[in-house]
């Protein structure tokens, strides 16, 4: 054995052993006797404390929040509904448990209320928001919801009001526990922070119950993360067999399903956007895992430049806080900065971000499940100026610890809201107040989505996007001229956008979202290397042309708020003794739904662009005869353009171009058993525009003797690794 290596082997043990030492020192001499109550000491449920510690796998990895559980004569803990302590090892819970042990706190205290998301999931699981908060918060929930709705909106409120409001209203503190299925701890930690709310009885639970309303979201990924806890299972009940990974985590995607900020194609995150606008949350928490032991976030920048500095402040004013409670009481590992970045908008925890109020997330350290095992930390083990307490090289960790750390750093964060209620408050109404300024104090005035569109459908559902984000859009109600340059003389040169160009104001409170998503981003390339995407700019990624208005003039314009989605009624036009009817082919996806939808019918299409009387049409264009087809299909067609937005024009004579006929293709959609996120989102948008397919694995293909007997069209998705691998697949 080489020397060298041995004596390294025992500096390292060495060095280990001497930073316990002095964690456990620190523990003892930084504990904070003042959080404690004075007398009469709380009565505690001692063998469920008792197991807190024997779960803890050392002391420092524990605060004098959560080294204990509060006895309750009235109100079970998970052990009694459960019938385990949170944290037991090798013990996860399945999302039915969860939403059982919630609705049994609701039942049994005045503290707790359990409410629905608006959607059920993709599969049809309900999803949960709990409410807690001391009994008189919750009786006037609805006039708390109303406060923070008219803080929102300065437009309403004049800074005298506020003021009053302020003094009245509580900050919401929303929590939102595993959007990532892998991620096992929070909806373990959520239940037990939800009990220890709602009865204990300390100065400083008392002051988050009384001065906030704490908002919980136990599981987002309801689906995922049943799957999650069967897979678990499974590899407990079968030691040494290989096991599948969590291939499929929601019904679509899988990690990436904190990457829908910008498109809110999935369930989850338009519930947290909707729950969102009905309660205006100052701060939402989103709860992740993977680095030791505990990163807050607050980035390393380039930030997103279209936040206002004041939420990047505060990302940083409660990490910072967070990390000193936590450094103060000798725990180990809890750092900030050095993660991501802070530039990309796609996020779930963008749905405050991009709203006026503040949205962050937590990594804590996790393995996977609920095991205890010995881990070795490598990079993030290293002191740094962002990491002067790092984590420890080599630690023995459990479930408990995680659960330890995500509480007690969440309480101390919550407990800094609910004692600094009226700053938070006045920062959301602040922020809101600057964003209504946004088009005269920063620019720009607003976005015109015009109306003389190609492809109108696609420009509503970008205008339903926005709605959906609660951004407000008008629509104008004449014609526009806009101030868009100089020309060589200094004049004005002046763009003229026809009555019903859809019209995104800047004045109004989402302005810094509608802008995040609608201007053109330019990453500095001499900043580092990303986190995540650099662009995103809407009407490019929709092929729907915007325009960005300076003019403020624009803003007097006459014009008309939506006050519903937009649509596009489609229609069927000319003769009724038509021998064709004839659509454009001006590249709406909703052409592929017609053809699905009519697939009975007989349709060719134009090889050449062509004209019928002063109308142009595209190659590509359906030509749909009436020889050869139903007796009812003009009934049959003007159903279907007018859902889909389309028009057809009935015509008496058959356009002189070249034409092939359009087949109803059969598809496949094809995924590997290695990972199926990226054919995820394929799927998704297949099902919304309403394409038949199949869903077939690589092992279809190579038991098919002859595939386009089958299948007309395969469409194999991007995914990782090597071709090798994809065909070897994983070994089981």
């Amino acid at each position: 054995m080489n020397r060298h290596c041995t004596l390294a082997r025992r500096t390292c043990r060495a060095l280990v052993a001497l930073s316990c030492a002095w964690l456990l020192a620190a523990a003892d001499a930084f504990g904070q006797p003042s959080l404690r109550p004075s007398a009469p000491a709380p009565r505690n449920d001692e063998a469920y404390t008792a197991k807190i510690k024997e779960y803890t796998t050392a002391p420092y990895f524990m605060t004098e929040l959560v080294d204990h559980l509060p006895a309750s004569d009235s109100v079970p803990s998970p052990e009694k509904i459960l019938g385990y302590a949170i944290g037991t090892p090798n013990k996860l819970t399945y999302t039915k448990d969860l939403h059982r042990y919630y609705r049994e706190l609701e039942r049994t205290s005045p503290r707790v209320r359990v409410l629905l998301a608006p959607e059920k999931s993709e599969e049809g699981r309900e999803q949960l928001l709990i409410a807690v908060s001391d009994e008189a918060n919750l009786k006037s929930l609805d006039r708390y919801k109303e406060l923070t709705a008219r803080l929102a909106d300065p437009r309403r409120t004049n800074d005298a009001e506020a003021r009053k409001l302020i003094a009245e209203a509580k900050p919401f503190y929303w929590a939102s526990g595993s959007i990532h299925s892998t991620e096992t701890g929070s909806p373990e930690m959520l239940m037990e922070l939800a009990y220890r709310l709602a009865v204990e009885e300390t100065p400083f639970i008392q002051e988050i119950r009384r001065n906030s309303i704490v908002l919980i979201t136990p599981v987002l990924e309801v689906d995922g993360r049943d799957r999650m806890v069967d897979v678990y299972n499974y590899r407990k009940a079968n030691p040494g067999k290989n096991s599948p990974g969590l291939l499929y985590w929601g019904k679509y995607v899988a990690h990436d399903n904190n990457r829908d900020g910008l498109g809110m194609a999935l369930a989850l995150t338009r519930n947290m956007m909707r729950t969102f606008l009905e309660y205006h949350p100052q701060v939402l928490h989103d709860l992740h895992e993977s680095v030791p032991f505990l990163y807050t976030s607050t980035g390393t920048g380039p930030y997103n430049a279209w936040l206002d500095p004041i939420v990047i402040d505060e990302w940083h004013m409660l990490a910072y806080h967070e990390v000193d409670e936590m450094t103060k009481r000798g725990v180990p590992g809890v750092w900030t900065h050095g993660f991501y970045d802070g530039w990309a908008p796609n996020y779930m925890f963008y749905v405050a971000n991009g709203h006026n109020s503040i949205g962050r997330f937590y990594e804590t350290y996790g393995n996977g499940g609920a095991d205890t095992m010995d881990r070795t930390v490598t990079l993030q083990s290293q002191r740094d100026w962002y990491r002067p307490n790092p984590p420890l090289p080599r630690v023995k960790w459990s479930l408990r610890n995680n659960v330890n750390m995500q509480q007690s750093a969440l309480l101390f964060a919550m407990n800094y809201v609910a004692q600094n209620r009226e700053k938070f408050l006045h920062n959301f109404y602040l922020k809101s107040k600057r964003s209504v300024a946004k088009s005269s104090n920063e620019g720009p005035a607003a976005y015109v989505i015009p109306g003389d569109q190609p492809r109108p459908v696609e420009a509503a559902d970008m205008v339903n996007l926005l709605r959906l984000m609660g951004i407000e859009v008008h629509r104008a109600t004449g014609d526009l001229s806009i101030k868009t340059s100089k020309d060589k003389d200094g004049k004005d040169v002046v763009q003229k956008y026809p009555a019903g160009s859809y019209v995104v104001r800047m004045d109004q409170p989402y302005s810094r979202m509608a802008d995040m998503m609608m201007d053109t981003q330019y990453y500095n390339a001499t900043d580092p290397r990303p986190y995540d995407d650099t662009g995103w700019t809407l009407g490019v990624m929709r092929n729907v042309p915007t325009v960005r208005v300076t003019d403020k003039s624009i803003l007097a314009a006459p014009m008309t708020i939506l006050t519903a989605d937009a649509r596009v009624q489609g229609k069927l036009i000319g003769a009724g003794n038509a021998s064709a009817f004839v659509i454009n082919h001006n590249t709406e996806n909703t052409l592929a739904t017609l053809r699905f939808r009519l697939k009975d019918a007989k349709i060719s299409v134009a090889e050449e662009p062509f004209k019928i009387g002063a109308a142009n049409f595209n190659a590509g264009s359906f030509v749909i005869k009436t020889e050869g087809n139903s007796a009812d299909l003009r009934r049959q067609l003007e159903a279907a353009v007018g859902e889909l937005g389309l028009t057809a024009s009935a015509v008496e004579k058959i356009p002189a171009v070249k034409t092939h006929e359009l087949a109803v293709p059969r598809i496949a959609i094809l995924h590997t058993w290695q990972n199926t996120q990226n054919e995820g989102w394929y799927r998704i948008e297949f099902d919304r525009l309403q394409i038949p397919y199949a869903y077939i694995s690589e092992h279809t293909v190579r038991d098919t003797p002859n595939l386009r007997e089958k299948y007309d069209v395969i469409i194999f998705p991007p995914v990782g690794g090597t071709a090798q691998s994809i065909v070897a697949g994983i070994p089981m």
